[in-house]
């Protein structure tokens, strides 16, 4: 962490990245935040770094749910992304137009962000399942030249039209100019309703694959532009660039993950998640990608765990939450699968209990790798991940991201060992963005960072690092952080203390204002067949005071039907927070479950 331009010089040179001009210097100023300048003097162009190679090797295999499973080599990919490429280059797109996704999980996105990326025009992607104001909230903000969609998308057995959507949102977006479609759930979807549409078919048809003349850009040029979550405001949007994605990404796959290009790599996720445009840059080590689009437990929760043994899986992404819940449905893979190539799985989105990691080793397998890793949108990639060389810590994340000075600051902005504290990081590094869209003196990117420690990213997680192992433990987001008599403490201590009720199946804990104090408040789902009752509520309230504290008991315990998380399954404290006070939530769109926030609205046991 002392060396960090030393270290990014030697990375960049290991990675082999591909530039037409070198840079002439690494950082300016790493104690620069924000402002630092990244890699000056150098051009290159992220796509042709992820298209280095165009051999017979797999770089693609797709799973849409109930559909036949299809792979794509990477001669395939590059021939797909030179057509599209041209044709996009027909349509008017150049340096700096925006190019958005509003597509599924597959092969067509991928291949679309990298010939918009070819030209130097901005990528940015969105989930078909967000809603309409979900998709203008964001889209709306940046006004993208072309469109990208599908005519719809499968989830758990059902299958959902997009277009007539697409219709709607366009109406908002009069600057789109082209709206690409790829039939997905039809074979010659109608196209009626869908101003400027062509089929994805004849978009490409005049073009057949040729060299691609990869626009060679600098090296803070946009390449993405990636959203905030937007559940308390319209999102953010970050800028990052080329230089900085893929410096920092490849870093993640090459050293953290020790990814080869024998790999086959798997991340559960949708288009609308960072995890999405992770997993797509390890096409630069040349490692075969898998992309599954649709329900993980559809039609069992076997679905992604017989897809792992059919392809060879050996890296295995996916949330904290879906290994909850695949515990809860009592399913074990180890069991039902033979995972002979499984090495590593990767946890993210939420805190991963002790329970998480003891299921893992005891149902999925043995002799692996279980990387915990935590960062953000924010910047792409992780403070906190996987280390192939270091023994794993049930509950904590191995280490700190290399080349990011991470430390946990306290109250006074000072660094703490094996005590809660502000995740911040100390010094500039390369993914992080390089501005906001539409925030013309930056006022609104030093807000969001850069007020509590000035000069000092704070990232809004609270977490302990371990003196002696080294790891890290997340404790959930500070600004959702619980202020009982003044004393902070982490809402993860309360959900793992509840992994050991098998009557609670999912919970929500929340801090309300009571009294000149903050009194801890904590909604439960229960088990099938099961009514919260005097003797459960205490139960919950004496193990959450063995395991944690006092303090951590929360003052009411109330049953609901559904805990509402956002699309990437993130569990939303701060929305119910906001209900429970009779504050807005501003973006309802950016939840999988908006419905059940009625649910927290005006109840009489939070007015005593």
């Amino acid at each position: 962490m002392d060396h960090i331009a030393d270290f990014w010089d030697l990375f960049w040179n290991f990675a082999g990245i591909i530039t037409s001009k070198p840079y002439t210097q690494v950082v300016d100023d790493p104690t620069k935040m924000p402002g630092a300048r990244w890699f000056g003097g150098a051009e290159l162009n992220f796509a042709e770094n992820l298209l280095r190679y165009r051999d017979d090797h797999t770089a693609l295999i797709f799973q849409g749910e109930g559909q036949p499973r299809t792979a794509m080599t990477y001669a395939d990919l590059h021939a797909q992304v030179s057509r599209v490429a041209q044709a996009l280059a027909a349509a008017g797109v150049t340096e700096g137009d925006r190019v958005a996704g509003f597509m599924p999980n597959m092969p067509q996105a991928i291949i679309a962000m990298l010939a918009a990326v070819s030209l130097g025009a901005i990528w940015s992607s969105s989930s078909p399942d967000f809603g309409i104001k979900g998709v203008l909230d964001r889209f709306g903000q940046i006004g993208p030249k072309v469109l990208f969609t599908a005519d719809g998308y499968f989830y758990n057995g059902k299958t959902f039209d997009s277009l007539e959507r697409v219709g709607r949102i366009l109406k908002e977006l009069p600057m789109v100019e082209k709206v690409v479609v790829v039939g997905y759930t039809r074979t010659t979807p109608d196209l009626s309703g869908v101003p400027h549409a062509v089929p994805w078919e004849n978009f490409l048809a005049p073009y057949a694959p040729a060299e691609i003349a990869f626009t060679q850009v600098p090296a803070e040029h946009p390449l993405y532009i990636m959203y905030s979550s937007g559940t308390t405001g319209k999102p953010k949007c970050m800028v990052q660039s080329h230089a900085g994605i893929l410096a920092n990404q490849l870093k993640e796959h090459l050293l953290h993950g020790d990814l080869r290009r024998e790999d086959v790599l798997f991340y559960f996720t949708t288009c609308g998640w960072m995890m999405w445009n992770w997993l797509v840059c390890g096409l630069g080590v040349g490692a075969t990608l898998v992309l599954y689009d649709g329900s993980p437990f559809h039609p069992g929760p076997e679905v992604l765990w017989r897809l792992a043994d059919a392809v060879g899986m050996t890296i295995f992404g996916t949330s904290a939450r879906y290994i909850a819940a695949l515990a809860e449905a009592g399913y074990k893979p180890g069991s039902d699968c033979h995972l002979e190539k499984l090495r590593m799985i990767c946890s993210t989105g939420s805190p991963l209990a002790v329970s998480g990691f003891e299921y893992v080793y005891r149902e999925i397998k043995a002799d692996l790798q279980l990387a915990s890793i935590s960062g953000g949108t924010d910047l792409n990639g992780c403070f906190a991940l996987g280390n192939p060389m270091s023994a794993v810590h049930a509950g904590e994340l191995q280490g700190r991201a290399l080349g990011l000075k991470v430390f946990a600051f306290n109250d006074a902005g000072q660094a703490v060992y094996d005590q809660t504290g502000e995740l911040v990081c100390t010094a500039a590094f390369p993914s992080m963005p390089v501005y906001f869209w539409n925030d013309a003196d930056g006022q609104r990117y030093r807000n969001a960072y850069f007020t509590k420690y000035p000069g000092v990213w704070t990232h809004g997680d609270f977490i302990s690092i371990n003196s002696r192992t080294k790891g890290i433990t997340i404790y959930g987001r500070s600004d959702a952080t619980l202020n009982p008599g003044g004393v902070r403490i982490g809402t993860a201590d309360i959900y793992t203390a509840l992994e050991a009720l098998s009557e609670v199946t999912d919970s929500v804990v929340v801090g309300q204002s009571w009294q000149d104090d903050v009194r801890v408040i904590l909604f439960v789902t229960l088990a099938k067949g099961l009514d919260l009752d005097a003797a459960l509520i205490k139960k919950i309230k004496t193990t959450i005071r063995n395991a944690c504290s006092p303090r951590h008991v929360p003052a009411k315990v109330i049953q609901v039907t559904e805990i509402p998380y956002t699309i990437n399954m993130k569990k939303v404290e701060l929305a119910v927070r906001n209900v429970i006070h009779g504050q807005p939530v501003t973006n309802r769109d950016a939840l999988a479950n908006p419905s059940c926030l009625s649910q927290f609205e005006g109840l009489e046991e939070l007015q005593r």
